[in-house]
Parts: structure tokens; sequence; C-alpha cells
């Protein structure tokens, strides 16, 4: 019963700081203090991220008491509400290091890319949720744009260790004889002929191929990992070209410059995270040096792909899309291992891409021929129909909603619904989550009739009366209509995005407007691709035409035609 009561205290206290509380008078003893129950971490968590991002001192402050190490023990725990805030905080730290503590940034980084942690929350019974999913691709992000200023770096030719790294990827693949024994003119000679092998556009000044940036430097780094890490797959993949005919060898350095970018561009390098952004890859928290092992895996796909196509130089560009369509597909598909990627990505060959683009090709002409357009049009106002009725009924059955008060709490409950008949909106508090109320026991009513509109997130009354202190995903939930000549209205926040959808929508249907919420346009899509397919299963294999066959005329009379009115009598 206690540790209830000291829940409580601690989100009346979470929901009230922001306003009559000033986070600098919380002192070191209780960032420090140690708590055991559940339900209390997660409420301390959330004191913690409040304060990291309400000043730069708290921030100093946190981070000195609070240690990684600690913080990522939260992350092993099986509590998945305690994993999120601890992530909350972790996110928190990370973002608000940013370039003025890049040290912590990257520690940070780092300590996560450790197996343990990620890895028990990705493989983890149960499925990762929205906000961890975003808290992921946030770090994700993050850690992959430290590699940011390399890419936009390029290439310095009086840098001497640069220089030394460009020749150390032709000493790593050629055996040559001792060059200091060789005149200036030959040494000039050899390397040039060494740098064309290795496929470098200008093969007596290569650095200028590595002036383009990005990639930048990034692709200097790619060419030397996978020649350290590698080295005999390197001098294979060189070798093997090198000894092929002029127009049919696969040119390394051109290659791996064009893929370095290509994997910048699907990894996202240099773009800030989105505020929404929740497309995160398993695959990065299996591995801490994610670009470099990709492209080493990858630069030996791009050999294999250039053999199935039987390519020359004239399809360099070809090749480098499939590659990029290859990379693409199997990272789609959320592998949580090199090992993995490396099985998919291969066996997703050339033949494999063919198939799958002729037969997207086919679906695609067959969804946009003119007769299916025509179709769907004429199926459209059906289906609408269809999802108007289950958006009635959905507000038949009724929702329960969350009463927030002026202190911002949200313990109390009430519960709409809509009469049998549509004509009225039913409405009443209500004292227990799970119990869902009769009709006759709600006793607040409003007339349809009497709506006058409909409106949402910042434009809604109970949203105007505390601006600037609600989140976006509260603006994203919250809806109102008015009434009695729009004196008054009635307030929601919905539990989430789906119930907005089903309640605005609905409520439009009642006052006669379009829905317009992105869950009824994903269910039309739908329902019109399931319907049109069951139409045309009977179609298969039968080309569709643009244009409807000729009617052939009338024949010019109708004796073929049999009376059989006069046969009965």
């Amino acid at each position: 019963h206690s540790l209830k009561i000291l829940q409580c205290d601690f989100l009346d206290f979470v929901l009230s700081a922001s306003h009559l509380f000033k986070w600098e008078n919380l002192h070191n003893c209780f960032v420090n203090a140690t708590v055991l129950d559940a339900s209390i971490q997660q409420v301390s968590l959330a004191i913690l991220e409040s304060m990291v991002l309400s000043s730069s001192s708290l921030f100093q402050q946190v981070k000195q008491e609070v240690t990684l190490e600690r913080l990522l023990s939260q992350l092993q725990v099986t509590n998945q509400q305690i994993q999120t805030k601890a992530m909350a905080l972790l996110m928190a730290l990370l973002q608000t290091a940013g370039h003025a503590d890049r040290q912590v940034q990257h520690g940070i980084s780092l300590s996560f890319l450790s197996p343990l942690p990620a890895l028990n929350i990705i493989h983890s019974s149960a499925s990762v949720g929205d906000e961890m999913a975003h808290y992921l691709y946030v770090l994700q992000s993050v850690t992959l744009n430290h590699l940011e200023s390399r890419m936009r770096m390029p290439l310095d030719s009086y840098n001497q260790d640069q220089r030394e790294i460009l020749h150390g990827l032709r000493q790593a693949a050629f055996e040559t004889e001792s060059e200091n024994s060789l005149s200036h003119e030959r040494r000039r000679s050899l390397c040039a002929k060494e740098f064309k092998k290795l496929g470098f556009s200008n093969n007596s000044n290569p650095g200028q191929d590595l002036l383009r940036a990005p990639p930048g430097l990034l692709a200097l780094d790619t060419m030397a990992h996978f020649a350290s890490r590698y080295p005999d797959a390197y001098s294979r993949f060189v070798l093997e070209n090198s000894s092929r005919e002029d127009k049919h060898e696969c040119p390394f350095a051109r290659s791996s410059i064009q893929l370095t970018l290509i994997l910048c561009e699907i990894l996202s390098i240099g773009e800030p995270p989105s505020e929404t952004g929740s497309d995160y890859h398993p695959i990065f928290f299996a591995q801490d040096q994610l670009l470099d092992e990709l492209f080493c895996i990858c630069i030996q796909l791009l050999n294999k792909t250039w053999k199935e196509m039987r390519a020359t130089q004239e399809d360099f560009d070809k090749v480098m899309q499939v590659v990029r369509e290859q990379i693409t597909r199997t990272l789609s598909s959320k592998p949580t291992s090199l090992e993995l990627f490396k099985n998919k990505v291969n066996a997703l060959n050339y033949s494999e891409i063919l198939k799958l683009r002729q037969t997207e090709r086919l679906h695609q002409e067959e969804t946009l021929a003119p007769p299916v357009l025509e179709l769907k049009e004429r199926l459209r106002p059906e289906l609408l129909e269809l999802i108007r009725q289950q958006r009635l009924n959905r507000l038949c059955q009724g929702t329960l909603f969350r009463k927030i008060s002026s202190r911002r709490r949200q313990d109390k409950l009430w519960h709409c619904r809509l009469s049998p008949n549509h004509k009225v909106l039913h409405f009443g508090d209500v004292e227990e989550e799970s119990e869902t109320p009769t009709i006759e026991s709600l006793q607040e009513k409003i007339p349809v009739a009497d709506i006058k509109a409909l409106l949402m997130g910042k434009d809604c009354p109970h949203m105007k009366e505390h601006k600037g202190k609600q989140t976006k995903e509260v603006l994203a939930l919250a809806f109102s209509v008015t009434y009695d000549v729009e004196e008054y209205s009635l307030n929601f926040i919905a539990s989430s995005r789906t119930d907005f959808c089903l309640w605005t929508d609905g409520l439009s249907v009642l006052l006669g407007r379009d829905m317009s919420s992105e869950c009824m346009r994903s269910e039309l899509e739908t329902l019109l691709s399931m319907e049109i397919k069951l139409r045309l299963l009977d179609l298969e294999n039968v080309p569709i035409p643009d244009s409807a066959p000729p009617v052939p005329k009338p024949p010019s009379n109708f004796n073929f035609c049999y009376d059989f009115s006069q046969a009965e009598q």
C-alpha cells in the first residue's frame, strides 16, 4: 500500500513539476537514490529524463551520478516499461550531449552496441513497441552519423597518411619486385598500370577518384578495411578481374566508391533522425562496424552479380542498380546478423531479381489497366459505405476515454457512445477501466442534430487552454465536438491513433462530411485490392485489353428466337 502511495506521489510530481517546481532544486542524493519497485523505477527514470532535457547543468548532474553501466543494466530486465523508460533516458543523454560533448555521445553509442543490451530488447519474447522502435532508430541514426564527417571529406593528395593507405591497396593486391631498385619513370609506370588494374579511372593520380564527396574518405576506409580484414578475398577480386578482357572486367575502385555511396544512402548517413521514424535495422545492433562489414559482403556480391549479368563497362550503372535492389530487399527482411544477411543477399541473385521485377511489373500493369481502374471507381462508393457503417457501429459500441484535469492527472475515466438510432451521443464518468456501462447509466447526452463542428489537434478548446504545454503525441490524439451555437464543447483525448481515426471518421459521417483519416484510406485501399483480386481470379493469364471489345451490329432479323410461352400452351 505504501508503494502505491509513493508511486502516485511520484506521478503527481512528474505531472506538475514543469509548472510548479524548478528542476534545479533536485539534489544529487535524489538523483542517486536506489529504488526497487518496478512501478517506482519507471517514474524515477521519467523524472531523470525530464531533468536531462530541462537544463545543461542538470544534464551534467545526471551524467555524473547515473553511470552508463547502471543505466544499461536497466535494459537487461524483462519489464518492457522499465526498458522503454531507460532507453528514453539514454536517448535524452545522447541527444543532449550533441556536438558539445561528442565523447559522451560516442561512449553511449559504443556501450550500447555491445551485443547484450540491444539484442536483449530485439530478441525478447514480446514484440518491440512503437516507442522502443523509435529509440532504436534514433540510436542507429545518431551512431551512423558519426561517419558523416568522413563521408563529406574528399581525399587530400598532400596528406601523407591518406596517400599511404591508397598505395597500401595497390601493394596488398600485387606482388611487385622491390620498387626501390626501379628508376623513377619505371616506378611511376608500374604504379599507374597497377592502379588501372585496381579499377581507378585516373590511374596516374588515383586520388582524383576520391575527390567526390560523398562518399569522400569513407570509400577509402571501406576499401582499406576489406583489403586488411579479408586479404584473400580482396586479392582474388582484383586478380580475377585484371585477367579478364578489358571490357568485361569489374573495376574494383570505381565499384567500391559507388557501392559506398549506395550504402550511405540506404543507411541514411548524414540525415538527422526523424521525430516519427522507427525503421531500425536489427543487424546494426549485432555489429559494431556495420558499414565496413556490409561493404565487405556487398563488394563480393557485386562481383558475383557482374558475372551473372555478363556485364561490360557500359553496363556499370545497370549492375549498381541491381546491387542496390539486392541490398534494399534483403535489409527490408530485417536480418538479425551479418551471416543471415550474407546468406539472404547471395540467394537473391540476378535471375531472382528479374523474376521479382517481372511479377511486380505484371501486377502493376494489371492494377493500372483502364478497365481495372474503372472497376475500382465503381466499387469505391460501395466500400466507402461499408467503412461508414463500421465507424458508426464502433461509435455505438462506445469507448473509454481518460479525463485530464487542470493538474494534468489522467486517472479519471469517462465513457461515450452513440445511440443505436444514431441520433444521440451519450456520455458520463465511470469508475473502473474494465467496466462497460449500459447506455441507460450514462446520464449526459448531446443530440447529434445540435453538433456544430468537429475540431482536431491544436484547434481543440482543451488544447488551447494549455497552449505550449502539450506534447505532439497528445495533440495528435485530441479532438472535440462543439454544440449549442459553439458555446460548449465535448473534449476527447483518444488512447491510440486507431481510436482517434475511428471516432473522427464516425463523427464526420454523423455530420455528413467525408472521412479523412489515414486509417480510412488504408482500409479502403486494402478492401479495393482484395475485391479486385477476387474479381480477376477467373481472368488469370488472360490479358486485359485497354478498351472493351467492339459490340457487333444487330442481326438483320430475329427469326432464330424461340417463343417459349407458345410452346407451353
